[in-house]
């Protein structure tokens, strides 16, 4: 069976890349984001291989949040811009909180003019609900590992409308980065309402929690990257935990 990890180990083996292997997390981040791309196009794949659709035609909305999981989908937009897309921006956190590689992230967008739109109220989810139901694809780059417990309103709301616009006319693929929005990684519990994805790309390892049944039915397809951690630290983190096990 392929290791499957929690959200301490996540946090592990990225400790571990970037602390002892020396791998800086923009890199890791940088990883990541280029496989989101390859299967984004993969995703389009039906569609872009019809030579009278002009790829600038193919609408994309990035929708990120306000961690690394967000920092994810602002290189991703990057990524998919430069490849001729048609790349939207939709922050639903302050990009002015952002930190860390995130903060990188997006301030090379804006150094690129990509357009970023701020949803951060009810009145510009309402607005930007209309673009997602008009997209081909809607990357969920919200909320990663880290989440637990309740759903703000805010992002529960946005939520909700991205599941509601995956029902539009046009039925935009759902792409969720490393874990849909609103799944708790270690239970499989998703919030209400979590994003309903139809392709779920995942980093290094499957998450402990996509086994529970209720995981299944948000995961959609799950298909798991690379980014560059090397799996021997995969199996020493969970050879830890296996050491840590039999002792107590």
């Amino acid at each position: 069976m392929p290791p499957a990890l929690s959200r301490a180990q996540v946090r592990l083996v990225d400790k571990i890349a970037i602390e002892e292997y020396g791998i800086p997390g923009i890199v890791l981040m940088e990883n990541a984001a280029h496989e989101i791309s390859d299967y984004s196009f993969k995703a389009l794949e039906y569609l872009l291989a019809d030579l009278t659709v002009k790829p600038e035609s193919v609408k994309i909305s990035v929708i990120c949040g306000g961690g690394n999981n967000g920092g994810d989908g602002y290189a991703a937009a990057r990524h998919l811009s430069i490849s001729g897309l048609n790349v939207k921006i939709f922050a639903v956190s302050d990009p002015q909180k952002l930190g860390g590689d995130a903060a990188l992230a997006r301030q090379i967008v804006d150094k690129m003019n990509l357009e970023c739109v701020a949803v951060l109220d009810s009145a510009g989810i309402k607005a930007a609900a209309l673009e997602w139901q008009n997209s081909k694809l809607i990357i969920d780059a919200i909320l990663g590992t880290g989440f637990a417990g309740p759903l703000r309103p805010h992002v529960a709301e946005v939520i909700a409308a991205i599941n509601a616009a995956s029902y539009s006319p046009i039925r935009p693929i759902v792409l969720a980065v490393d874990i849909p929005s609103g799944l708790d990684c270690d239970t499989g519990i998703p919030a209400k309402p979590t994003i309903r994805a139809h392709l779920t790309v995942t980093f290094v390892a499957r998450k402990i929690g996509f086994k529970n049944h209720s995981a299944q039915e948000v995961l959609g397809s799950v298909l798991v990257a690379p980014i560059g951690a090397p799996m021997e630290i995969v199996d020493r983190v969970l050879q830890m935990e296996e050491k840590e096990a039999k002792s107590t």
